[in-house]
């Protein structure tokens, strides 16, 4: 059977992918796309490569119209989203939320990293973290998933492997990533202008990003130990995808065919994990959602690195959201998403 679907907040970029990929699944009937600053225009007159793929028109959000859906998308900012979750209940339709509201483990971590007070603090231990390859089982019997932050998608995936079978020093992990300007949202700043991002690349929030207690709380979780990260992000002047790099200490004897048969266990049969035998580039995964990883053992240094790289949109929110969706609601996992066109 057929889902009837809405998005709240589809005006930016995430709402926009998710319109795209939404507009084309074969078991989904997209109800309602919702936007307060542009309600009464249609979405394709603020993203041109939707037209004639979703020309709707977005409309003030009703929950009178949500509460009819099978399931709802929140493509809101933090803060906002958590408001919506309540209001919404979670014992009415289905809900992905691809803001930070219900990605920690309790309402005191979010609090202290986000700055803001949590409205909904019952919530956050019933949410489900929406990572397929990890919580499969999970996803599917949640009403409610928080769909990780892209930065956490890139760095859990290539660490998780070696963390859970306790390769590494858990307290001793470096991770360097870089992300396209989309990362940043629709709506441009100082930094994002074209003028200030372009030919340019710069460091920010060195150890204080917001992702950090994400990518630490997930990890720390599957290994059954603290994991601690130092996390370093990086602008670059791409419009979307990010290339994660993560640099473990080794703790005992592990060889390359160890490492290979580590990752072949882990990830061999998942349908959005592609192992490569070279460092990944950023335009193999563009439009995609999948997440390519490479790693190597650098037996000289006791290192392992791992380079991942994953279109911020697609992986990294939207296409992971339908991967989600795909699981609560039955359907193929990869249905919507197998072949998703890049939009220009």
């Amino acid at each position: 059977m057929t889902a009837d679907v809405g998005i709240i907040g589809a005006s930016g970029y995430t709402g926009s992918e998710l319109t795209r990929i939404l507009s084309r699944h074969p078991d989904v009937n997209l109800e309602m796309i919702t936007s307060r600053s542009h309600a009464g225009k249609r979405i394709s007159d603020l993203h041109p490569y939707l037209r004639s793929i979703c020309d709707m028109e977005l409309t003030d959000p009703s929950m009178d119209r949500v509460r009819d859906l099978d399931l709802v998308f929140l493509a809101l900012p933090h803060g906002i989203s958590m408001d919506f979750v309540k209001e919404i209940t979670l014992g009415g339709p289905r809900i992905i939320d691809l803001s930070g509201d219900f990605r920690l483990e309790s309402r005191e971590t979010y609090e202290r990293w986000y700055g803001i007070k949590h409205s909904y603090p019952e919530a956050i231990g019933k949410a489900a973290y929406g990572l397929p390859e990890l919580f499969r089982e999970e996803i599917k019997r949640a009403r409610l998933v928080a769909n990780p932050g892209c930065y956490p998608t890139s760095v859990i995936l290539p660490l998780s492997p070696v963390v859970q079978e306790g390769l590494v020093d858990r307290t001793s992990i470096t991770v360097d990533s870089k992300s396209g300007v989309t990362g940043a949202g629709a709506k441009p700043n100082e930094v994002t202008h074209y003028p200030g991002a372009n030919e340019d690349l710069r460091a920010y929030k060195i150890g204080t990003h917001r992702h950090t207690p994400e990518m630490e709380g997930v990890l720390s979780r599957i290994s059954g130990e603290d994991v601690d990260i130092l996390f370093i992000p990086h602008l670059v002047p791409l419009s979307r995808g990010i290339l994660s790099t993560v640099y473990c200490r080794v703790t005992g004897d592990v060889t390359e065919e160890m490492l290979d048969s580590i990752y072949e266990d882990h990830y061999g049969n998942e349908p959005f994990i592609r192992l490569r035998g070279s460092p990944p580039r950023v335009q193999a995964v563009r439009g995609s959602n999948y997440c390519d990883i490479h790693h190597k053992l650098i037996v000289d240094k006791g290192l392992i690195v791992a380079v991942s790289v994953i279109d911020n949109l697609v992986k990294g929110a939207s296409g992971q959201a339908v991967q989600n969706m795909n699981l609560m609601l039955g359907y193929d996992e990869g249905t919507g998403i197998s072949q998703v066109p890049i939009s220009p």
